[in-house]
C-alpha cells in the first residue's frame, strides 16, 4: 500500500497530512528511508522513528478500567477510557472500541479492539462468554435470588424477555459474585435492585478465561491478549 495510506490506517496522520508529517519523522521500510507519501510499503518492515508499528495485525488488549472513566469517544461525557491508551490508537481505521461497556461508576476488566468481528463474537449471547462481576450492595441479598437468577425467569422492568440464566454466589450478606453470559443495559445493577439489594460498588473481575487476578493489572494499566482464548 502507499505510505500515506499506511500512516492513516495506523493513526499517525491523515493521508493529506502525510507529506508534512514525513518531514518531522523518520520512516524506513526494510532499512531504506522513505521520503515520499507515495512510496509503496507493507506493515511488516516499517519502522517509525526507529519503532515497529503497534499491533499491525489488530489491537486486542485487556484494560483495568478505573472508576470515573466512560466507554465513549465523546469527550463531552468526561474522562474516556481511550485516554489511557497511546494517542495514535484512537485515530486508527478501523477505530478501536470497547467490547461492551462498563458505566462510569463501574471499574474492572475491559477488552478493547479494532476488530469488529471479535466484538460481535464476544458480545453475542449465543456464544455464552461468561462475565463475572463483584458487587457490594446497600441491603442484604436474599437467598432466594440464587434460584431466581439461575432459572432465567427474572424479567427486568421495561423489557419483555427475561434475563438469561445467571450464577449468583453470595459471599456475605451484602457482597456477591454474579456471572452473566449477556450484557443488557446496567444488567447487574438492575438485577440486584430487582431483588431489593441495590448496588453500592461494582467491578467486573473476569471475562472468559481472563481475570484481573491472572492478568495482574493495576488500575489504568493494559496488556495484550490472545483473541483465540475465547
Amino acid at each position: 500500500m502507499r505510505l500515506d495510506a499506511l500512516l492513516s490506517r495506523y493513526g499517525y496522520c491523515s493521508r493529506r497530512e502525510a507529506t508534512g508529517w514525513l518531514k518531522r519523522h523518520q520512516v524506513t521500510y526494510n532499512n531504506k528511508l522513505c521520503t515520499k507519501a507515495t512510496d509503496k510499503v507493507e506493515a511488516d518492515g516499517i519502522l517509525i522513528d526507529g519503532e515497529k508499528l503497534d499491533f499491525p495485525n489488530g489491537i486486542y488488549i485487556a484494560l483495568y478500567k478505573p472508576l470515573g472513566y466512560v466507554c465513549s469517544h465523546d469527550e463531552s461525557e468526561g474522562d474516556l477510557v481511550y485516554d489511557l491508551l497511546p494517542f495514535q490508537w484512537t485515530k486508527r481505521n478501523p477505530a478501536i472500541a470497547s467490547v461492551g461497556r462498563l458505566d462510569k461508576e463501574t471499574s474492572g476488566l475491559l477488552l478493547i479492539t479494532d476488530d469488529g468481528q471479535f466484538i460481535h463474537r464476544m458480545t453475542s449471547p449465543k456464544h455464552l462468554v461468561e462475565k463475572v462481576y463483584l458487587a457490594e450492595t446497600e441491603a442484604d441479598i436474599p437467598a432466594s435470588a440464587v434460584e431466581l437468577f439461575a432459572e432465567g425467569s427474572l424479567t427486568l422492568q421495561g423489557e419483555n424477555k427475561p434475563c438469561a440464566p445467571a450464577k449468583l454466589d453470595i459471599l456475605s450478606p451484602r457482597v456477591c459474585k454474579l456471572t452473566l453470559t449477556e450484557g443488557k443495559y446496567h444488567q447487574v445493577r438492575r438485577m440486584l435492585a430487582a431483588v431489593g439489594a441495590p448496588v453500592s460498588k461494582l467491578s467486573r473481575i473476569a471475562i472468559g478465561a481472563l481475570s484481573l487476578d491472572n492478568l495482574q493489572l493495576e488500575e489504568g494499566e493494559w496488556i495484550e491478549i490472545d483473541p483465540h482464548l475465547f
